[in-house]
């Protein structure tokens, strides 16, 4: 008898290799408490390994993602204002003031933010971002090499080699460039197990409310990430209710539990999820820029600059940034889990899944297929599809990120069909053994990770972390930071981090609405607030080092800018065109600033009251 929990290869419909599943007795080949010790311990140093430069030097930060590490850092703090102000959760008034930022359109990551407060304001936002980030890929491995080892196939070997794909594959390396929300999947198993438990009998009440609370907690890291997930469990559940005809009489409890699951985590999502789509600074879809980041064609055949054969010259120009290289898997491995797939084809979930990595490869290629950094003309499916709601948010390079957990899927079932093979042919055990170890490392060892780069960010100023900002932010009144932050500067959200969002900023980096009258369309997301003429004026100081010509008019709007954001102070700290910028706000205010506690201040209280 097998369950819909079974994953072996064998599990076709004339399979010749008997099929392990949890119910019927599928368990590790050795017994004991620490029978996976060398398997965690193994997940722990790949994980340090990664960002092990980040622990060794605690001045520096991620080289290739400043901005996003400054957003998490903050996304961090808001987490434990949340527990130790009572915060509302969906919203904050500390960043774009006097709008604020709309948090459930943002990665907010309150499933990990929340619990991990005492560590945020113990050791503060920099040392949580670290460790969600190294956490997450440790416990993504580790959560992998359960479901494996314990629900899927029930050999140790097999689910170390599969899991550790899962967590360290090129894609979440790249990920791992200050994407911590992208990196920690570790529900995602969890969502998985849950699912195959929906068929067992009479369990169907309890097996929907544990899976509504997985699915909650993924929501609350990443959507997109749960997603992605929901279609492939969909693939594989149906490829298996086609294939499998002594899984139907588990279709009752099956249905039943989805519907409790569905329901129940309808049911704890719905608010959270109207304050994202109709709340304030709700936005409607991504623009036709970041939509039309893809996957390039020539891309899954090549290394990542993060992996052991990769460089910056095998990636350039087949990926818009090093964050997003999500189908860099080369060619040994592409060839490697082609044969895999020839091989394992009697397996209806192996079917599945290569068809699922297939739709999943052709949607991330995006509206126009690209071939080694050029368009080719031809329309990809997601054309399609990119408008629809739900699907407009979705970056399409990122449906090659789930391709990732499928080729460790097959994988672990791979090398648990050779040591199947092995052990049924005693004769050529060595034989076979040798030539899956020496195809795995042919396909594996150019695509080991290497240590991220990392890049020494300035201090936080002490005008910040003394409190000294403090007498001009009463009534209600912000910090004016120059630059302005954005996507491209970012570094005023570590800053107000720091204090525990006790400084309020205008502006940051964000996603929100373009409420402009110009916009390309109506309420389209911006990585920030709409410009206004003062933040676009010191963003061209901040781009070319220049000042821009100031008139009575500009300094006109300069000041009703600095009213609209209920400015108290402007702080300039260290910045490559320092002096370009100071001059730019001197001028524009009439205001004389003073340098002190490592800033330079502008106290334009007279201004705005």
């Amino acid at each position: 008898m097998t369950t819909p929990e079974s994953g072996a290869p064998g599990d076709g419909p004339n399979a010749a290799v008997p099929v392990k599943g949890a119910s019927d007795g599928a368990r590790p080949p050795r017994s004991g408490r620490w029978a996976d010790l060398p398997a965690v311990l193994s997940f722990v140093v790949l994980g340090f390994w990664v960002t092990g430069r980040l622990w060794l030097e605690p001045g520096s930060g991620v080289r290739d993602n400043r901005s996003d590490q400054s957003q998490f850092e903050w996304m961090m703090a808001h987490g434990a204002r949340v527990v130790t102000h009572f915060a509302y959760p969906f919203h904050s008034d500390r960043m774009n003031v006097p709008d604020g930022v709309n948090l459930m359109a943002n990665t907010s990551v309150l499933s990990i933010s929340l619990p991990m407060t005492p560590v945020t304001v113990l050791l503060g936002p920099r040392a949580a971002f670290l460790l969600f980030l190294t956490g997450g890929m440790i416990a993504t491995a580790i959560a992998w090499y359960f479901l494996l080892s314990r629900v899927l196939i029930g050999a140790r070997g097999p689910a170390w080699l599969g899991a550790g794909f899962c967590a360290f594959a090129p894609a979440m390396v790249s990920h791992a460039n200050a994407h911590p929300n992208i990196v920690s999947q570790f529900v995602v198993p969890l969502i998985i197990w849950r699912t195959l438990r929906l068929g067992d009998q009479g369990r169907w009440l309890r097996n929907g409310v544990l899976l509504a609370l997985v699915i909650v907690w993924q929501a609350f890291l990443n959507l997109e990430i749960l997603l992605m997930t929901a279609i492939g469990l969909g693939v594989i559940v149906g490829a298996l209710a086609l294939g499998r005809r002594d899984l139907r009489s588990r279709a009752r409890p099956f249905l039943a539990g989805l519907a409790v699951a569905a329901g129940l985590a309808g049911l704890l999502l719905a608010y959270p999820l109207y304050v994202q789509f109709f709340g304030p600074g709700a936005y409607s879809g991504l623009s036709q820029l970041i939509r039309g980041y893809s996957s390039d064609l020539a891309s899954f055949v090549a290394y990542s600059r993060e992996s052991l054969a990769g460089s910056q010259r095998t990636a350039a120009n087949l990926a818009k940034n090093p964050t997003e290289e999500n189908s860099f898997f080369g060619w040994s491995l592409v060839v490697l889990v082609v044969a895999l797939i020839w091989w394992l084809r009697r397996s209806v979930v192996v079917l599945g899944l290569a068809a699922l990595g297939l739709l999943f490869a052709v949607l991330s290629l995006g509206r126009e297929i690209r071939f080694d950094g050029r368009g080719t003309g031809v329309p990809g499916p997601w054309a399609a599809l990119e408008n629809l709601p739900i699907l407009h948010s979705v970056v399409p390079t990122r449906w090659a990120l789930a391709i990732t957990p499928i080729i460790g899927l097959l994988l672990a079932y791979g090398a648990e069909r050779a040591r199947e093979l092995a052990d049924g042919q005693p004769a050529a055990r060595w034989q076979i053994r040798f030539a899956t170890a020496t195809l795995l490392t042919m396909a594996l060892l150019p695509i080991l990770p290497t240590p991220l780069p990392v890049v020494r960010l300035d201090p936080v100023p002490t005008f910040v972390t003394s409190g000294a900002w403090r007498p001009y932010v009463t009534g209600g009144r912000s910090v004016v930071t120059l630059p302005l932050p954005d996507t491209n500067y970012a570094e005023p959200l570590r800053w107000s981090a720091v204090t525990r969002l006790d400084m309020p900023l205008a502006r940051g980096y964000f996603l929100g609405p373009d409420t402009r009258p110009s916009a390309e369309q109506p309420r389209i997301a911006l990585f920030s607030a709409p410009p206004r003429p003062t933040s676009s004026f010191f963003g061209t100081i901040r781009r070319t080092g220049a000042v821009p010509p100031i008139s009575p008019q500009s300094r006109v709007k300069a000041v009703d800018d600095l009213r609209y954001w209920r400015a108290g102070v402007v702080i300039l700290g260290p910045h490559e065109y320092e002096g370009a910028l100071r001059r730019g706000m001197t001028e524009l205010t009439g205001i004389q600033p003073v340098f002190t506690g490592g800033v330079w201040v502008w106290d334009v209280r007279p201004l705005t009251d």
